[in-house]
């Protein structure tokens, strides 16, 4: 299978995650503007099931290093698989309702305040399993991006109070799914052995942690999908009839946003390696800077804010990037 050898690489597998995890939003955007997010979704997690399974197949079969994909997913051990299936279900429930924060309070809010929360316990949570960074720059960065959270949401909360919206649903759904994503990758990182030249019997091997992490995601989401369809957070209640009759556009875009999402996933699963797991997880989660910026310059969801609030826009990016920079420097 395809393996990492350098940490400049991996360093850069982590950036390809970042504008991967950071841009994917954009194609629910670009679906039919009457196309629910509950809708979208299936579209998503399928294109997610289909890049794991052709990437396990390509660059996870291919190479002298680790253990090919079909030979890694018969020898692995129950308990593993579970772990690699956990973490998807625990993403699934995350995601989804990121994705309901999105539409209810745009890339530019939902991103930075979820995934934000969710790149600080994540970080937290990996280093406990897998210590490996300069604490003192890892955490440091961490206390930066909490700050631009806060600022972040006090910038939306301006905005939502001159247009007489209320804020607090959007807001509560990023910081549950902030929550729950933060926990996912730690499942998915300890169904693997952790040097990828050397397989250890009964672990898995990124490519099936991955395919199998997808699987867990698709399951869930019959669970997951199916209850927010029939009792939706906002607006009428939808069917599979209504799925079904969507267009070419809105399914393709849905699909493209997964396998964009997936790609991201991947590489960073595959940078954890060299940089380690609170490295590579909290880097990728720079797909926040990446989001808001999507957000804010070409979705123009903050148009029309109030005086101030692009003071604190900016003070949030720039205290985004001091922060990813020094858990880059962790290592």
């Amino acid at each position: 299978m395809f393996i990492i050898e350098t940490y400049t690489l991996a360093v850069i597998f982590c950036v390809i995650t970042m504008f991967a995890w950071g841009s994917w939003a954009n194609t629910q955007k670009l679906a039919s503007k009457n196309w629910r997010f509950e809708l979208f979704y299936w579209d998503y997690v399928i294109g997610i099931v289909l890049f794991a399974l052709f990437f396990a197949l390509t660059a996870g079969s291919m190479g002298e290093g680790g253990r090919p994909f079909m030979g890694d997913l018969a020898q692995a051990s129950n308990d593993n698989m579970w772990s690699a299936v956990l973490g998807g279900i625990l993403f699934n429930a995350a995601n989804i309702l990121l994705v309901a924060a999105i539409t209810l309070a745009g890339m530019s809010v939902a991103f930075p305040v979820g995934i934000g929360l969710a790149l600080v316990i994540g970080v937290i949570v990996n280093y406990i399993d897998a210590p490996v960074g300069n604490s003192s720059l890892l955490f440091g960065g961490v206390a930066l991006i909490v700050v631009a959270i806060l600022l972040n949401a006090n910038a939306y909360r301006k905005l939502s109070a001159q247009q007489q919206k209320v804020p607090t649903k959007g807001l509560i759904l990023a910081v549950v799914a902030g929550l729950l994503m933060g926990l996912f990758y730690k499942y998915v990182a300890n169904s693997m052995f952790p040097d990828f030249q050397n397989p250890i019997d009964g672990k898995l091997s990124p490519y099936t942690a991955v395919f199998l992490f997808a699987l867990g995601i698709l399951a869930s989401n019959f669970v997951f999908n199916t209850v927010l369809m029939r009792k939706p957070l906002e607006g009428e209640a939808v069917s599979f009839k209504d799925y079904f009759s969507g267009t070419g556009k809105s399914h393709l875009m849905g699909i493209l946003g997964g396998v964009i999402w997936c790609v991201g996933m991947s590489f960073s699963i595959l940078a954890s390696d060299k940089a380690g797991p609170a490295i590579s997880y909290g880097l990728g989660q720079g797909a926040t800077v990446v989001a808001a910026l999507w957000g804010i310059y070409v979705w123009k969801e903050f148009k029309g804010a109030p005086k101030g609030v692009s003071g604190m826009l900016n003070g949030m990016l720039l205290l985004y990037i001091v922060g990813l920079g020094l858990v880059i420097a962790a290592r």
